[in-house]
């Protein structure tokens, strides 16, 4: 059975714990395998609405074994304050795995991320002060903990002897910060060894014997193409790869095993952070595209910038992951707008680019050339068939599928868990 693949075609936040959370009963292993707790999904059950940040939405599906792969970045204080909170509120997470390999974020790395950040003033980034950076910035080093060091205290303690000194020369001597202490670092995340234990095994061989079984095996990627390290709007981008790639690295398996690509894509543009965004909207769209939208980051809660769809981006997302299927979200924030522009391409200093430019240059420059179609104001939350969407929703989602690279097969016309038209079977 092969696998599928979920993954953001813009810069994140596109809605893909709902893309997820559709698969269903249909899915056997959901497995978050890049990013760490920089990030959330939403997902709305009846009346109940959850954020999850670090933990795959899978979580939330009964019957479905949710797995941590190798490829995330662990913060465990907010692994076990999610889940707590989850069984508080009556969900079973008896089920999760966590990769023994995934790396963990130290709180000596949630420090140096707010501290560079704020060093960096006018050229910030835009994190989220997590410490992902820094935690995956160890792991490229070799000097970064994994989950399996808990489990000796020696190796622990020389891993965390070895990552700090550096570290405290650093926050010492240029940010004017004490020293951390190796004791409490070791003491900190020893504290949560034996809880955690039950929950690490060898996720690669579990997921292939799953394969091999004919299970069905949902790879489920945190932020979007547009923040992947290497293809994203560098060096705006997080840590990790975000892109369909990033399951085989990230999750452990080969890339003969992913078939399906499923890439979920708004009927708008947002993102969070700083970095190019050609069809960001500063006036009063922009403001209704947020509220209506209800664009607040699930981790941050900050305003998310937005702006109107821009198909050159999700040409690049299909051509860089392979997509197979597009989700179209939240389709019903776009009721009322009488026209609705649609950027087809950009001008650069007076040059077309109908694709992505390759220089981030010429991107950060690039300005919209727009085609507008008719818009609606019928509402569209209780439509559950194509047929039923009014006759201009269908001719916009006929037209973004045509300018986007791959077939729309699901649209999402409400925050309701069952708000929801499925064109193409994704499972099939």
């Amino acid at each position: 059975m092969p696998a599928l693949v979920i993954v953001g075609a813009q810069w994140g936040d596109e809605g893909k714990g709902k893309a997820t959370d559709l698969l269903g009963s249909r899915i056997d292993y959901v497995v978050k395998f890049n990013g760490g707790n920089n990030a959330g999904h939403t997902v709305v059950i009846g009346d109940e609405k959850y954020a999850l940040h670090l933990l795959p939405s899978g979580i939330l599906t009964e019957g479905v074994v949710p797995v941590i792969g190798n490829g995330v970045v662990v913060d465990l204080e907010v692994l076990f304050e999610e889940i707590d909170g989850l069984e508080a509120r009556g969900i079973d997470t008896s089920k999760l795995v966590i990769s023994s390999n995934a790396h963990l974020i130290a709180p000596y790395h949630r420090t140096i991320d707010k501290v560079t950040e704020r060093f960096l003033g006018k050229r910030q980034i835009g994190t989220t002060g997590r410490g992902i950076g820094p935690a995956y910035a160890d792991k490229i080093n070799r000097v970064g903990l994994r989950v399996q060091d808990l489990f000796d205290e020696n190796i622990l303690r020389q891993k965390v002897e070895g990552s700090l000194f550096q570290k405290n020369q650093l926050l010492v001597k240029v940010y004017n910060r004490r020293a951390i202490t190796v004791d409490e670092i070791v003491a900190e995340l020893l504290g949560y060894a034996e809880r955690l234990r039950p929950l690490v095994t060898d996720t690669s061989l579990l997921l292939n014997r799953a394969l091999d079984a004919g299970k069905h095996v949902l790879f489920e990627g945190g932020q979007a193409t547009m923040l992947d390290v290497d293809h994203g709007t560098y060096p705006f981008v997080t840590s990790s790869s975000a892109t369909a790639g990033g399951a085989v690295t990230g999750g452990g398996i080969g890339p003969g095993r992913i078939e399906r690509v499923i890439a979920i894509v708004k009927a708008y543009t947002t993102r969070v952070g700083a970095g190019p965004f050609p069809t960001e909207l500063f006036d009063e769209w922009g403001d209704f595209l947020v509220d209506n939208g209800q664009e607040f980051g699930t981790t941050t809660g900050r305003p998310r910038r937005t702006g109107w769809y821009d198909a050159p981006v999700a040409r690049y997302a299909s051509r860089i992951n392979g997509v197979t299927d597009f989700v179209l979200t939240k389709l019903d924030v776009l009721t009322g707008i009488e026209r609705i522009p649609v950027c087809v391409a950009y001008d650069v200093d007076g040059v077309r680019f109908d694709e992505m430019p390759a220089s981030q240059s010429d991107f950060h420059h690039a300005k919209p050339i727009y085609q507008e179609f008719p818009g609606w104001t019928e509402d569209i939350s209780a439509a559950r068939t194509f047929d039923e969407l009014p006759r201009n929703a269908q001719d916009y989602v006929l037209a973004l599928e045509r300018l986007s690279g791959a077939r729309i097969s699901a649209i999402g016309v409400g925050p309701a868990r069952d708000a929801i038209v499925v064109r193409h079977d994704l499972v099939d």
